[in-house]
């Protein structure tokens, strides 16, 4: 079959030499029984080659059934793969048959394969290298043949990394590997693809179909679709519905498509935001680097500041009423570990009232050492104990001045050993 004759077929659109390459690959593996990867971002329609594929194969005539790993919970995804037997587990009334039964000799697709469990990860091993698997709560070993063909939207090759994916699995996996580009990748079907979900949505609505002006089109070409085809399609029907006139100009365009904006600053995390998980993590890392590298900036200008005084003594009495009257003002959390900071290491505190007298030994600037640690963990450490100590153990309010959530304080709390 040719390319464009499987277009046709599958409903496929666009001309981008990547997507065809990936259909070509597709169309290579189906006549056989080799394990295929599926990788692409969520939304890239990964799905459609894992039908592709079993079409296309001698397989097409048995079943084919699409499992998604990730909305099965962990305690039955091993009953729901490899079936159980009555009474092996609390609710198992009746022995039940698992996919690897049912679809014996046809093909099974496995979507979000880096969301399996490690337990099931090393059942479903065994099946793709001897074709043979378990029943939960049975001893008895039984044969399949079925092709399994997986897909994902995470790099499982890290994941074997930091032992979240199992290294023997992924290769076993990976013996063909398929990339399905993303949206931002083949910029020149957007516009095709666009125009054929107009067109199929003003059948299903019965109206006419929405035209793009040129300022439009580019519009949607800059975008960067995160949620690729399917945010294309889903952006398409509603200006279907919902746009008044039919010619859609650039800003009527913009109304529709979700506001981006990019911010590489530290963002303090909202200690009432719910399940912020690894984003409030690295969030969380680029607030203690910008603080100590802070912490490191104002020491030196004060170390500046100290040798201006000798070099001018009469300075004294001013910085230091200068230095009182900023202190009394709100101190940020920053301003406060550099204060706090400095006290420990020896630092004459800027917050006193009295004026600030230094020796006029000429050695003095050799004397003026700062023993700082760059230890990120040890400084971290300090703060929260600090934060404890000043609110009297409190976590939500520690929580609150440290700029972190309270559950992100527990969890720091138990990491490092620190006693409330």
């Amino acid at each position: 079959m040719d390319l464009q004759s499987l277009k046709n077929r599958f409903g496929i659109i666009g001309n981008s030499p990547s997507l065809n390459y990936a259909l070509q690959v597709a169309a290579q593996v189906a006549n056989t029984d080799l394990t295929v990867l599926i990788v692409g971002e969520s939304g890239v329609g990964k799905e459609i080659f894992s039908q592709i594929i079993h079409a296309l194969s001698p397989r097409k005539h048995n079943p084919f059934i699409a499992v998604n790993c990730g909305a099965i919970p962990e305690g039955t995804i091993d009953s729901e793969l490899f079936g159980h037997e009555k009474g092996s587990f609390t609710g198992a009334v009746d022995a039940r048959k698992g996919y690897f039964e049912t679809v014996n000799g046809g093909t099974l697709f496995m979507d979000e394969i880096g969301e399996m469990p490690l337990g099931t990860q090393a059942r479903l091993l065994r099946v793709l290298e001897n074709s043979e698997f378990i029943r939960v709560g049975s001893s008895k070993v039984q044969k399949t043949d079925v092709r399994v063909i997986a897909a994902t939207n995470k790099d499982l090759l890290t994941a074997t990394q930091s032992n979240k994916f199992r290294e023997d699995l992924y290769y076993r996996l990976n013996t063909v590997p398929i990339r399905v580009p993303s949206l931002r990748e083949r910029k020149e079907d957007i516009i095709l693809l666009f125009r054929k979900f107009a067109v199929d949505f003003a059948e299903k609505y019965r109206t006419s179909p929405i035209q793009l002006t040129d300022e439009a089109k580019q519009v949607l070409l800059n975008y960067p679709w995160p949620g690729n085809v399917r945010e294309l399609k889903n952006i398409a029907e509603q200006i279907s519905v919902l746009a008044e006139e039919k010619s859609i100009t650039a800003q009527e365009m913009e109304k529709f498509l979700p506001k981006t904006t990019q911010n590489n600053l530290p963002m303090l995390v909202n200690g009432n935001q719910p399940g912020v998980g690894k984003a409030e993590f690295m969030n969380e890392r680029d607030i203690l680097y910008k603080l100590f590298f802070d912490l490191k900036k104002d020491v030196t200008e004060m170390k500046k500041m100290f040798f201006e005084i000798v070099q001018n003594p009469s300075m004294a009495s001013t910085v230091s009423q200068m230095v009182e009257d900023n202190y009394r003002q709100e101190i940020p959390l920053t301003n406060r570990a550099i204060h706090e900071s400095s006290s420990h290491n020896n630092i004459i505190p800027v917050h006193s009232s009295q004026p600030v007298i230094l020796s006029d030994n000429r050695d003095v600037e050799e004397s003026i050492v700062v023993d700082e640690s760059l230890n990120i963990m040890d400084k971290e450490k300090e703060l929260i104990e600090k934060a404890l100590k000043k609110h009297k153990g409190k976590r939500k309010d520690a929580a609150s001045d440290l700029g972190i959530s309270e559950r992100t304080l527990y969890r720091k709390l138990k990491e490092y050993d620190i006693e409330e």
